[in-house]
């Protein structure tokens, strides 16, 4: 049954400019020049070469191709650019003086662009988002060089430090993403570009699943809303104007749609039950309960080909295995005991594999689905407080966030307390390749889903 809510759309042109993600035209641009200004005075930052292991700071190529610990420079964020923050918050002799400091985040914060006036990575195909929900901020990181390449933040657009973004859905074709945030109660759509389209009105919106073929973006609620209404948002992407549709039971938070489009799947944080909900009218086609203690279902993930789904079980640390052969009506499989609080799981390309940070253990889990067991369990330093997760397109490597609440990671610059992580993992090895230190209280991550 639809519940008719009120929606809002607005098409905005708020100051486009300020948002730190967006890209200006090209060639003609005002500010340093890289070659004029920028590169005689880099010598005085090689004072910070121990701190940013591998950096070369003799090409504008090298330069953003960043140190052995990721980026060195995210244009049009020199606040948050490393080699910036070590500048303001390191005195070291001979090193940059204020002057310098200060022309190198203006060339920066114009988009650290090369002499043709190019901003590195503006072609970059493949992103994966990040939400920042303590700073109201996304990183942007390509997947290809696994770089931050841009920040989005969200306070000059008009939201507040507790605007708390929480979850990401990206378009097939990278052409639009969405973001839910708690704090303002809002679900944003950003462009390619990073610009603010619009939004859509949605009390503490959650967990986003993106139909493979129609216009909706189905939206839940989040973990933080003790005592939100019975229902799911579906949003017409388009216009961004929502509908509620009832699912009859507390707290809906784990939200995924099939791949074949045909049906969409919610589960209760509060009572071992979860519905399938046909997208064709938007009606309860099944409920299903478990048994045992109050699992509390965290989220779904589901095969490539439509047929198994897994969830996770926060409270009790088990993970649950589901047949989709009948869509309608989700059939219970399997159930395995895991590490404590199995959070956003993540299947790889070729549906074998299924990967999920445990919250509560400080590791991730990898669970072969064919053969129903865990194969590995991963710990190291970056893995603290997993939250969520993603794949490249390639299935090379599985993307986790880090909230890193409780500072079991200690980040690598004393000034940058608190920092969340991306780890990211080779699915080859199972080993993690590279720990991405990004904003404060990671979370959801939101990347193209491939297909």
């Amino acid at each position: 049954m639809r519940v008719r809510a009120q929606g809002l759309c607005l098409l905005l042109v708020l100051f486009l400019a300020a948002c730190t993600g967006s890209r200006p035209a090209v060639p003609d641009f005002d500010g340093p020049r890289f070659s004029e200004d920028v590169l005689p005075m880099l010598n005085q930052f090689q004072a910070y070469s121990a701190d940013l292991p591998g950096l070369q700071l003799d090409s504008w190529s090298s330069l953003m191709a960043g140190s052995q610990q990721g980026a060195a420079v995210i244009p049009f964020d020199a606040a948050n650019s490393p080699l910036v923050k070590l500048a303001e918050n390191k005195s070291v002799a001979g090193g940059p003086s204020a002057a310098q400091v200060e022309l190198l985040k203006a060339w920066i914060d114009n988009g650290a662009r090369n002499d043709r006036g190019e901003v590195p990575f503006a072609d970059a195909e493949h992103l994966l988002y990040v939400c920042n929900q303590a700073d109201a901020t996304i990183s942007v990181i390509d997947m290809e060089t696994n770089l931050i390449i841009r920040t989005v933040d969200l306070k000059p657009l008009g939201f507040s430090a507790n605007a708390r973004p929480h979850h990401i859905a990206v378009e097939d074709d990278g052409s639009a993403w969405y973001v839910s945030l708690i704090g303002e109660s809002k679900v944003l759509k950003f462009n390619r570009d990073n610009e603010l389209l619009g939004f859509a009105e949605f009390e503490t919106p959650g967990m986003l699943a993106l139909h493979p073929t129609n216009n909706e973006l189905w939206v839940g609620r989040s973990m933080m809303a003790a005592n939100p209404p019975q229902r799911v948002g579906v949003i017409e992407r388009d216009r961004m104007t929502i509908d509620e549709v009832e699912v009859f039971f507390p707290r809906p938070h784990a939200l995924v749609i099939r791949p074949e489009g045909d049906y969409a799947y919610t589960a209760s944080l509060a009572e071992n039950r979860l519905a399938s909900v046909s997208i064709e009218d938007e009606e309860v086609g099944a409920m299903q309960s478990v048994e045992g203690a109050i699992h509390t279902f965290v989220q779904f993930a589901i095969t490539p080909d439509g047929q198994t789904m897994v969830v996770g079980g926060q409270l009790t640390g088990t993970l649950f295995i589901f047949d989709l052969s009948n869509p309608e009506s989700p059939t219970l499989v399997d159930s395995m005991d895991v590490n404590a609080a199995p959070w956003h799981p993540v299947i790889t390309p070729d549906g074998r594999y299924v990967y999920f940070g445990n919250k509560m253990a400080n590791t991730v889990t990898v669970v072969d689905l064919q053969a129903r067991r865990v194969v590995k369990v991963i710990e190291g330093q970056g893995i603290s407080q997993p939250h969520g997760s993603a794949v490249s397109p390639d299935g090379r490597y599985v993307y986790i966030s880090n909230s890193n609440l409780k500072g079991a990671y200690t980040p690598r610059h004393s000034f940058d307390e608190g920092l969340g992580t991306v780890v990211v993992i080779d699915t080859r090895t199972n080993e993690i390749a590279q720990v991405i230190e990004v904003g404060h209280y990671a979370s959801g991550l939101g990347a193209r889903i491939p297909r």
